[in-house]
């Protein structure tokens, strides 16, 4: 919000599942989630270090660009990509998309297609409500660890939410646990080999099931920037226009683990396809 409104041209965000790519989408700014660690996290207060990201929004992607390459480790700039070949996560997780978001990621497909940009449609994530409760379980189970002595000394300031979260952490067993830390793995390396086999470039879905929710009891559901986040991979989410209220709404790019350079090359080009 700041971004858009001009009063920042830079800001931070930590997403343990979608805290940059939905709100960046409902406010109509660039917002960054980098690979796992990309960013060092020294010196926030986690809430689940397992899938914890430190994540930025800015106007536009060069602005991000500039701030990445001074925050991320290791960054090695890339030439400007000439083609790519997008694409779309078919399946149980754009299912999940409100018919509102859906008709418009279709639109903003469209409109990448109408510009020269190859999109193949790939069956995935097939187990995508397991992975999602996997996910959960990750960041309810991190919360209740790391937020233990916090919790027992101060427990009656902790907003309901978040005491919820440690409850339910509390209950979750060790397992469980294990199954749901390696399944970030066995995601990553299921994504990637899609990638290789189809030839992809990065993969596009929606950032948030539609526009912004109206009131202030809720910052909507994360669950679009869910996978993104558990397998670690770095994603951007840029504007698309507006729906028919005239609320911003937006497109979401995920790339490879570490090939965050790429990704804001590849960025380049879709940013001004949709800006044309």
């Amino acid at each position: 919000a700041a971004v858009v409104a001009g009063l920042s041209p830079l800001t931070f965000g930590t997403p343990p599942t979608g805290s940059i790519n939905r709100p960046a989408a409902f406010c109509g700014v660039v917002g960054y989630k980098p690979s796992h660690e990309r960013i060092s996290r020294e010196g926030v207060i986690p809430l689940s270090p397992s899938v914890d990201h430190i994540g930025l929004f800015a106007p536009d992607v060069a602005g991000i660009t500039l701030a990445a390459s001074c925050l991320c480790q290791n960054w090695q700039p890339v030439a400007q990509a000439e083609q790519h070949v997008l694409g779309i996560p078919e399946g149980p997780y754009l299912a999940r998309t409100s018919p509102e978001g859906l008709a418009h990621f279709r639109s903003t497909v469209a409109q990448l297609e109408a510009a020269g940009f190859r999109v193949k449609s790939i069956p995935t994530m097939a187990d995508f409500e397991q992975l999602y409760l996997w996910h959960n379980q990750i960041v309810a189970a991190d919360a209740s660890q790391v937020h233990a002595k916090w919790f027992k000394e101060y427990g009656e300031r902790y907003h309901f939410k978040t005491v919820e979260l440690i409850e339910r952490g509390r209950a979750v067993f060790m397992h469980d646990y294990a199954a749901a830390l390696e399944n970030r793995t066995v995601l990553r390396r299921q994504l990637h080999q899609l990638m290789d086999e189809h030839g992809l470039d990065l993969w596009l879905s929606p950032p948030a099931l539609g526009a912004a929710p109206h009131g202030l009891d809720s910052t909507g559901d994360p669950v679009m920037n869910l996978p993104w986040t558990h397998a670690g991979l770095p994603s951007l989410t840029l504007p698309a226009g507006t729906n028919e209220s005239g609320l911003p709404m937006g497109i979401q790019l995920a790339g490879r683990f570490a090939a965050d350079e790429q990704l804001f090359a590849q960025a380049l080009l879709v940013e001004s396809a949709l800006s044309a």
